[in-house]
């Protein structure tokens, strides 16, 4: 590509090398929550929440099971004000949850949030200001002790208006571009308002380190941390906080190894809503640890009803291939894939296993309330016997031998393919229906009538062109009978009959299923299935349909060639 000399690294690696987080092999408990969905991601909306909108994501949040909530910037807008107000004066904040709102270090907007703060019972302010070199030199044309006197003026009229204002106070502070400041000046910064709010272990100060702007590997981003973490003054009473955006599409790996360098807290969205690429995905973050066996702290079994709501509120689209919530996310359409699936189930259903393995399927679906019909596997053009097998099984309680799915799946995919598109599980049962169940032509069985004696001795009705016929043949077994007079009857030959039988228990009639291969003198094995209340009716069926496939394979219209002979 042209012009790639004009981009340099403009990140920092710390002084010192962190890299202990390396060492770790998984996140062992969850952090501390916090949903920024009212502000940063509110902010980024093209049409932003209304009042009564917001009031409804701050109860979808709490049903999620946050703790802590950013509830907007209360001194930028009416709307925002207004909202925190009603929050208050409705008393619609939990007692065990913790509201946050946001302020830049300017007297008259620290002044303004506390008065939007008048009554809460607890609430976090959280002051940012800008530490970067591209925001020193370009934005604010500061040097260093310029911007540390911002943030440290910010943090000691934060404090002020503290203990002028009721309420239960906790302070964040964020060097806002952490990721493009030098590591020792972002230290010192920190640790300068530290030396201002004088953290307690009573009285813990969160200091939130931002990929405001992602801007290196996560790799990177984890020894930034881990330096911060190792060097912060007053650390056992500051909760180390990320905020990553996801510009290079990193934000969670981001923040998973952001944790394992020692973040004690996370501020996220639902779904990674938030400007440009947005902000770091708090469900994807959290079903990453609950499919490592860590409990998330975060309730996210009904997948659907949150997806819907989010949609409908911040009228943002989650993308089909979106982790865990996305529609086709644990779907299959490859044949391979559906086949292990299918007998990745299986397995699990006969073993009871305690964990959860099942190929391709990262969690159980049915966890996060999604259903294995319609989700798991999906048929095209692409899908395959055992796919399709799974279909019918699941939605129509149909168990086809190996050998018939195999066939089966070739007509399935003939049909998708020919109609470009993907089969529904009914449009796949209407296939089965017509290709294989009580076929009737040209031979429709009508009635049968069975002596045993040394052998099965049978008497069989049939019509062929509108007209009835009987004939009689004996066999080893009643099928066998049938089949032998089916032979030297119409002149019909096959060989190597296979036969499957079952109950068939979904629905609401008590039927039996049965299954009947036939192979052709060459080679080829047709397939025919029977559904009858009658289990050996049901096998006839079977048989006749598996004849006049082959039948009319043969000879399509071998309807006008029989000769029938008593």
């Amino acid at each position: 590509m042209r012009n790639v000399e004009k981009y340099s690294r403009g990140y920092f690696m710390p002084p010192v090398k962190s890299m202990k987080w390396a060492e770790k092999e998984y996140i062992e408990e969850a952090p501390l929550w916090c949903s920024v969905d009212l502000r940063d991601g509110n902010q980024a909306l093209i049409v932003p929440m209304s009042l009564e909108e917001k009031l409804e994501y701050f109860q979808l949040l709490l049903e999620v099971g946050f703790k802590e909530i950013e509830v907007g910037f209360p001194a930028a807008s009416e709307t925002e004000y207004a909202f925190l107000r009603t929050l208050i004066e409705q008393e619609l904040i939990p007692d065990d949850v913790t509201i946050q709102v946001l302020t830049q270090s300017r007297e008259h907007i620290i002044e303004k949030t506390f008065e939007a703060l008048q009554g809460v019972n607890k609430a976090v302010v959280h002051l940012y200001n800008s530490t970067s070199v591209a925001q020193r030199e370009q934005v604010f044309r500061k040097n260093e002790e310029e911007i540390i006197d911002i943030a440290v003026t910010g943090a000691k009229l934060v404090k002020k208006y503290a203990e002028e204002t009721k309420g239960n106070f906790q302070f964040q502070y964020s060097p806002e571009s952490f990721t493009g400041t030098e590591m020792e000046f972002a230290l010192e910064i920190c640790n300068r308002v530290l030396d201002v709010w004088q953290p307690t272990a009573d009285n813990k100060v969160i200091i939130n380190l931002p990929a405001t702007v992602s801007m290196s590997m996560p790799h990177v981003y984890a020894s930034q941390i881990e330096y911060m973490s190792e060097q912060l003054s007053y650390r056992d009473n500051v909760i180390l906080s990320l905020h990553p955006h996801n510009d290079r599409g990193t934000g969670v790996a981001d923040a998973e190894l952001g944790m394992l360098a020692g973040a004690q807290r996370v501020e996220g969205t639902l779904f990674g809503n938030g400007e440009r690429t947005g902000n770091v995905d708090i469900v994807t973050l959290a079903l990453n640890m609950f499919s490592h066996g860590v409990n998330p702290k975060l309730n996210f079994e009904n997948i659907y009803k949150i997806l819907a709501k989010y949609e409908k509120l911040t009228r943002m689209k989650v993308h089909e291939r979106h982790p865990y919530g996305g529609e086709l996310v644990f779907t299959a359409f490859s044949g391979s894939h559906q086949d292990a699936i299918a007998k990745g189930m299986k397995w699990r259903e006969e073993k009871e296993d305690q964990y959860w393995s099942v190929p391709y399927l990262l969690i159980d679906p049915k966890d996060i309330g999604r259903q294995y019909e319609g989700d798991i596997i999906r048929i095209n053009s692409q899908s395959g016997k055992g796919g399709i097998g799974y279909i019918l099984m699941q939605n129509y309680g149909l168990d086809l031998p190996a050998e018939m799915r195999e066939s089966f799946g070739y007509s399935v995919k003939n049909v998708s393919d020919r109609k470009h598109k993907e089969l529904m599980p009914n449009e796949i049962y209407d296939i089965f229906l017509k290709e294989y169940v009580n076929i009737k032509t040209p031979i429709e069985f009508i009635n049968y009538k069975f002596t045993q004696n040394d052998d099965y001795e049978t008497n069989v009705s049939i019509k062929i062109n509108d007209e009835v016929h009987e004939f009689n043949a004996v066999g080893n077994g009643r099928l066998d009978a049938i089949s032998n007079g089916l032979g030297s009857i119409l002149g019909i030959d096959f060989k190597d009959l296979v036969y499957k039988e079952h109950a068939l228990e979904i629905g609401s009639k008590a039927n039996a299923v049965s299954y009947v291969g036939i192979t052709a003198l060459d080679g080829t094995v047709y397939w025919g299935c029977g559904i009858d209340v009658d289990i050996m009716t049901s096998s006839i069926k079977a048989l006749f349909s598996a004849v006049n496939n082959m039948v009319t394979s043969v000879n399509p219209s071998i309807e006008n060639g029989f000769t029938f002979s008593k």
